[in-house]
């Protein structure tokens, strides 16, 4: 089941969200206050043109000098060019800032999500983290580099246009006065709906882009089975649900606008024939109702753009709550204050002492229990036993990507809880059963054992893990594109490049899970002759589904139910009728008797 980020809490209704974002505004106050002055400058330049109109109406027309006309009209259009400078200034840095902050934030949450343990992730669907990542942010910048201005700006509009109204005619503001609470209500009842159905119609999405990447991350399961018109229905159904979701919100959307509209406009309609009579009566110029009507259209279109960038504001609202769950979620493993140095050079020593360890999806069941193990430098450890009994929890665990409940794992004498988790995975050296590859070219791959590498470095432990030969073949060499999880490669060639990896990186303890499971009986003989050179004077844990390939580790460590149920060497663990002896008579049949020759 995955993880509702918002698991026991009432999802947020307010806008305390967006007060959040302010802190990645901060390091570019400068452009913000050049923004903002932009802004003022060119609401004001809109409310001037009120007062130019009036004069030349009043003026210009009405004087008898010609004149008066063409320095009115030349004041007008100074006030258009201040006007439109001030406009391209205010449009080109609030959209750099939207674009800058969305960026920064793309970055703080990818840094974070990066810090959060496995732990975490069980419970998370990584398709809903990416929308968020994306979709998400991208309504952030809309805001930030869009709507937030605008709203700013329409309320500046709809302030100085409501202080000029009442200068240029006190009887009409009165009569426009009574509209307000009629537009102010629906605007605050119809912008919590808004919210509410943009909040869900953003999880739908997240829906729609966590079935889809599972899906496709999986496409030849999918294929071999022909659950193809399965995964189409199911991502019908997701996508018809975002579609419905996003329905409702703009319905709420359009009626607050259509609403809104309605009213102002109604009440400017109503303004201007009251004024028309007004004027035939005397009692009103014509420049004096021309301008009022100005400033009426200006104070109405700021409302109506106000009612659409409130909606944009609360649909933001909600993608920034989504995004700061995430910034605020707590990696489950902690570095410490004061980390620990560990000893130099490294020895390679581990230790388990009486640990007990339960799986956050699994929290009734010990994957490990009082579990204690010392492993030398330099000796090679097998750990065997059936699926479940805990073998990869002990590499999880000496990794850190989880702590234990109890007890404590050591590594050269110190505890791993003390370090800093990026010094202590330094020590240590991954081939896994599934190799994890990445949609880059060979020599990228091989080098994320060790980034700062040489060319010839990466060679050489190409050379070793037996891969020299296919890489040389391949159209680009080390610089061929590899696909999406090194899909253009076969099974075999992907451990290898796992394993040049490793033995690139060259760590004093080197974990192996099942490395050689996928290779044919001829590269598993070279791999395996470079795996026995790489772990010669290196501490090894080797986990073991295949009985055959720990035949000479130093002691092989029987796990069942998260215990140490038997250790020894092949051989040793032969004699009796244990779980050992039962697993390799499993394995090996009326082989068995030879394969424990071949052990002694």
């Amino acid at each position: 089941m995955a993880r509702d980020l918002l698991p026991d809490r009432e999802k947020s209704r307010d806008l305390r969200q967006l007060g959040r974002l302010l802190g990645f505004v901060r390091p570019y106050r400068l452009v913000a206050l050049g923004a903002l002055v932009a802004l003022v400058v060119a609401a004001g330049s809109v409310l001037a043109i009120g007062q130019a109109i009036r004069r030349v109406i009043d003026h210009g027309f009405a004087g008898n000098e010609p004149a008066f006309l063409d320095l009115y009209f030349g004041a007008l259009f100074g006030i258009v060019v201040i006007l439109a400078v001030a406009t391209f200034a205010r449009f080109y840095l609030v959209s750099w800032l939207g674009e800058r902050v969305v960026a920064d934030i793309r970055r703080a949450v990818f840094d974070h999500l990066l810090s959060l343990s496995p732990g975490w992730y069980e419970t998370t669907k990584t398709g809903e983290v990416l929308s968020r990542l994306t979709a998400d942010a991208e309504i952030v910048q809309t805001v930030i580099g869009s709507s937030a201005s605008v709203a700013l700006r329409n309320v500046l509009l709809f302030i100085g246009g409501t202080v000029l109204l009442l200068v240029t005619s006190v009887k009409l503001s009165l009569m426009i006065a009574i509209v307000v609470p009629a537009v102010v209500l629906p605007l605050i009842i119809f912008g919590r709906k808004v919210r509410r159905l943009s909040r869900a119609s953003l999880d739908r999405v997240a829906d729609v882009s966590a079935f889809a990447g599972e899906v496709l991350n999986a496409v030849q399961t999918s294929q071999a089975y022909t659950h193809e018109p399965h995964d189409r229905a199911r991502f019908a159904v997701n996508t018809e649900n975002a579609f419905k979701a996003s329905v409702e919100r703009i319905r709420a959307r359009a009626w607050l606008t259509a609403l809104v509209m309605l009213l102002v406009f109604g009440a400017v309609d109503a303004v201007m024939w009251y004024g028309g009579k007004s004027v035939f009566a005397g009692t009103l110029t014509a420049g004096t109702l021309t301008a009022f009507i100005f400033y009426a259209i200006v104070v109405a279109s700021a409302l109506g753009a106000l009612s659409e960038a409130w909606g944009d504001v609360q649909r933001a609202a909600g993608a920034a709550e989504r995004l700061m769950e995430l910034l605020s979620a707590k990696p489950d493993v902690v570095v410490p204050v004061a980390p620990v140095r560990m000893p130099e050079p490294a020895a390679g020593a581990v230790s388990f002492r009486n640990v007990t360890f339960h799986y956050p999806a699994r929290p009734e069941t010990p994957a490990l229990d009082d579990f204690t193990l010392d492993v030398r430098p330099g000796e090679t450890v097998a750990l065997v036993g059936p699926s479940g009994a805990g073998k990869t929890t002990v590499f999880q665990l000496l990794l850190r990507f989880y702590d234990p409940q109890s007890g404590a794992v050591t590594v050269d004498g110190v505890d791993v809880r003390e370090v800093d988790p990026n010094l202590l995975r330094r020590r240590l050296g991954v081939v896994a059963q599934e190799p994890v590859l990445f949609g880059a070219t060979v020599r990228e791959n091989i080098l994320y054992g060790r980034p700062d590498a040489s060319d010839a470095d990466v060679r050489a432990a190409a050379e070793t893990a037996a891969a020299l030969g296919f890489i040389e073949a391949l159209p680009q060499g080390f610089d061929t594109f590899i696909g999406e999880k090194g899909i253009r490669l076969s099974g075999g060639q992907r451990q290898r490049l796992a394993i040049a990896r490793a033995i690139l990186r060259n760590p004093p303890v080197l974990l192996l899970d099942e490395a050689t499971s996928a290779l044919d009986a001829e590269s598993e003989r070279k791999v395996q002759q470079a795996l026995d050179k790489l772990m010669r004077n290196r501490t090894t844990l080797v986990i073991a589904h295949r009985l055959a390939t720990v035949l000479k580790a130093d002691r092989i460590v029987v796990l069942d139910q998260g215990r140490i149920v038997a250790s020894g060497t092949h051989a040793q663990l032969m004699e009796g009728d244990g779980l050992y002896a039962r697993l390799a008579r499993l394995q090996f049949g009326s082989n068995a008797a030879a394969m424990d020759m071949a052990g002694e």
